[in-house]
C-alpha cells in the first residue's frame, strides 16, 4: 500500500508549525546538518522531526539526508524552498484584504487576484476591482 499524495495548494498550517517549519528551512539553508542538532534548535522530538519532513515534502520542497550519521540537507536555495512555504492565515477581514491589495508587484495582483475570486464568487457579483 503507497502512500497518498498531499495536493501542496491543500496544505494548511498553523501558525506554530509554519514558524517551525521557516527555522527548520533557515537552519538548513547554510548547509547540511544533524538530526540532533535540529531536534534540539527547533525543541522537537524525533517524531515531530519526521511530520515536519513530510510536510515539507507535501509543500515539493526536498530535505535529503547523507553519510553514515546522517546529515540532511536542503535541496536548493532557502530562498526557492522559502517561496513554496505557505503563510498561515493572518485572520484578515475584507476591508484590509481590499487595502493590501492595491499595489502593482506579483505579491499585490496574487491577493488581488484571489480576493476578486472570493467576492465574484462561483455565481458572479461583487467588485470587479479592489478600491
Amino acid at each position: 500500500m503507497g502512500r497518498k499524495k498531499v495536493d501542496a495548494s491543500a496544505v494548511s498550517l498553523t501558525s506554530s508549525r509554519a514558524a517551525r517549519l521557516y527555522r527548520m528551512l533557515t537552519l538548513l539553508g547554510p548547509g547540511p546538518q544533524t538530526r540532533g542538532l535540529l531536534l534540539r534548535r527547533l525543541r522537537i522530538d524525533v517524531r515531530a522531526f519526521y511530520r515536519d519532513l513530510e510536510a515539507l515534502r507535501a509543500l515539493r520542497i526536498t530535505v535529503t539526508s547523507t553519510g553514515d550519521e546522517p546529515k540532511y540537507e536542503l535541496d536548493g536555495p532557502v530562498d526557492d524552498a522559502l517561496a513554496k512555504l505557505p503563510f498561515p492565515d493572518p485572520g484578515l477581514n475584507v476591508r484590509d484584504a481590499l487595502q493590501l491589495a492595491n499595489g502593482s508587484t506579483a505579491a499585490h495582483r496574487k491577493l488581488r487576484q484571489r480576493v476578486n475570486s472570493f467576492l465574484n464568487g462561483p455565481r458572479g457579483g461583487g467588485p470587479n476591482k479592489p478600491r
